[in-house]
């Protein structure tokens, strides 16, 4: 039986999605207008969404379900 090895990630997820939008952006701000432009500027706000849920998800504040 094969053993899955796991990798540690050194960086939080929030801190991932906040610096691959970052560089979608920056990417976006290279291309000219078109298809690939809109697809990393669409990137970067699925990754902002996604670190703005994580950030939620991880709140003191959520409550588990009753």
């Amino acid at each position: 039986m094969r053993v899955r090895r796991g990798s540690i990630q050194l960086k939080p997820l929030k801190d991932r999605l906040v610096e691959f939008a970052a560089n979608a952006r920056k990417t976006a701000d290279e291309l000219p207008p078109g298809a690939r432009r809109d697809e990393a500027l669409r990137k970067a706000r699925q990754a902002d969404a996604a670190a703005h849920i994580d950030a939620w998800e991880n709140s003191s504040g959520l409550q588990t379900p009753k």
